[in-house]
Formats: C-alpha cells, sequence, structure tokens
C-alpha cells in the first residue's frame, strides 16, 4: 500500500492494473477551465479528472470558505464517479507541486481511505522520465464503490481555530504578513498562528524532500506542541493539504485542517487579524 508519496517508475510498472485508479488534479486558480484544459491536452494514460472547484470542493457544510469540504454523500457519489472503490489504490498528481493533487489526498483520509498516494513530481516528473501520455478525453471509467468513513476530529471547525495548540499558515510569508493579499478581501493571518510555506516541503525540481528534511522543518514549526494538536490552514483548505501530506510522509501523525481558512476567517469584519511576521 502507498499512503504518501509514490515514484513514478513504480505506478508506471502498475499501469493498466484493475486495483489501481490514477486522478488528475490539474488546476489553475486564476482560470478554472485551465486545469481540465491541461488534462485533455496530455495526461497519464487511463488518468481520471478531479475539477478542485466541481468534484473536491462542494456547498458549504462543514466550513464556508472558498473551497468548502463536500459532505459524506456527495463524496461518495464523487468517488464512485472517478472509478474509486475502498479496495483501490488510489494516486492522484498535478502539474503544481503536488498543492492540488495532495487536496484528493486529505479527502480520502478524511473519508477513511489511506490507501492512497501523490506522485512525487508530478506530470513533470513523469514526461522527465519519458513515460507515455494520453491526449484528448480518456474514455469513461467503470464506476467504482466508494462507501466513507468520515473522521470528524479530521477537521477543525470556525469556532475551534484559535483554541488548537498550535495553529499553521501555509500560505507564502507575503500572504501571511498581510503584505500582499491577490485573492480574498482582507490581507493578514489569524492571531497567534504561525507560518510554514507549503512549497518549503519541495525541491528545486518539485519533488518532495526527503523524511528526515520535512521532520526536522517541521519540528521547528511544531515547536513543543503534541502533533495530533496541530492544525494548518490556507487560503482556502486546499494548499494546507499539501503540508498534511508532508508532516505524515515526515512520520508525523495526520494533522488536522482548518478547512474554512483564512477566506471564512476574514470574511467577518468583527473577527480579529495580525499582520507582520510571528
Amino acid at each position: 500500500m502507498y499512503n504518501t508519496l509514490i515514484d513514478p517508475k513504480i505506478l508506471h510498472e502498475r499501469l493498466g492494473h484493475p486495483g489501481w485508479s490514477i486522478i488528475d488534479c490539474q488546476y489553475d486558480l486564476a482560470s478554472k477551465d485551465a486545469g481540465r484544459q491541461a488534462y485533455l491536452a496530455e495526461h497519464l494514460p487511463g488518468a481520471v479528472y478531479a475539477d478542485l472547484h466541481k468534484a473536491l470542493s462542494s456547498e458549504p457544510v462543514t466550513d464556508c470558505g472558498r473551497h468548502p469540504v463536500p459532505a459524506r454523500e456527495v463524496l461518495e457519489e464523487r468517488f464512485s464517479a472517478m472509478g474509486i472503490s475502498n479496495h483501490k489504490q488510489v494516486v492522484a498528481y498535478d502539474n503544481s507541486g503536488g498543492g492540488f493533487a495532495a487536496r484528493l489526498w486529505w479527502l480520502l483520509n478524511y473519508t477513511g481511505h489511506a490507501r492512497v498516494a501523490v506522485l512525487d513530481g508530478g506530470l513533470g516528473a513523469w514526461k522527465q522520465a519519458g513515460f507515455e501520455l494520453e491526449h484528448n478525453n480518456h474514455k469513461h471509467c467503470a464506476r467504482g464503490s466508494f462507501k466513507a468513513s468520515i473522521n470528524p476530529r479530521a477537521l477543525v471547525k470556525l469556532d475551534e481555530a484559535q483554541s488548537v495548540a498550535r495553529l499553521i499558515d501555509s500560505r507564502e510569508p507575503e500572504r501571511y504578513a498581510g503584505e500582499v493579499e491577490p485573492i480574498d478581501p482582507v490581507a493578514g493571518h489569524i492571531p497567534g498562528a504561525v507560518n510554514y510555506y507549503w512549497k518549503n516541503n519541495l525541491d528545486d525540481e518539485g519533488r518532495f524532500l526527503p523524511p528526515g528534511r520535512l521532520r526536522q522543518a517541521l519540528q521547528e514549526v511544531y515547536s513543543d506542541a503534541k502533533a495530533e494538536d496541530v492544525a494548518f490552514y490556507c487560503g482556502s483548505g486546499v494548499s494546507a493539504c499539501h503540508n498534511l501530506l508532508a508532516a505524515t510522509h515526515a512520520g508525523y501523525p495526520l494533522p488536522r485542517l482548518y478547512a474554512g481558512s483564512w477566506s471564512e476567517w476574514c470574511s467577518n469584519p468583527e473577527r480579529p487579524i495580525a499582520v507582520g511576521m510571528e
């Protein structure tokens, strides 16, 4: 079973295996259709496309951020439509260092499915290895049968956000500090949160750092908090999942996610905000 990362060579050896599902999560926050167009242009053989907005987010249930976590029955239906069943090994990938694929990785973990890994290096590493690609839309996949077992503690709700032992903001340091804010109406961060930018998990080639280096970096930001009491957030509950994946790959227990994130927190002008680096 692969439950954090998988190397392109290993995945290539298992192409076409009936017990495996490959999910393409390419997306572009600046252009909602760009991810699907990129998928149509080139994707891994047999890969099914999962749109961040349409497939990996839904109407607000647990949170009111930009990309709310779908309800259990919605996730069951969508995962089944992707060809995912509870016995299958799932591999997610994108062309963004795993920033969107990690969202699917986390959603499956949230629903009790540990057989899921992110392709280390994503589409770029696959192409660099010289492996084959498909073009245009893949034929309709056989429907899976997925039943969720939700872990409610995996989520931090709005009223809990400031009471967790260690709250970590996954956005760029400039956004955390309130120096810039390209998406949300208010700049800054949740008071008490510290910063750990999700792209710090990657090397210059877009691959995850070795577990030991990830653990050392995260140990500093965890400080003296118990690992099971650490929670991450970002702008809308997407890139924070990359840090959850990195922490798990480093050997820590799966951290909690404040899925509403900054987009939910800053939507009410009465909530406090902080600026600068803590």
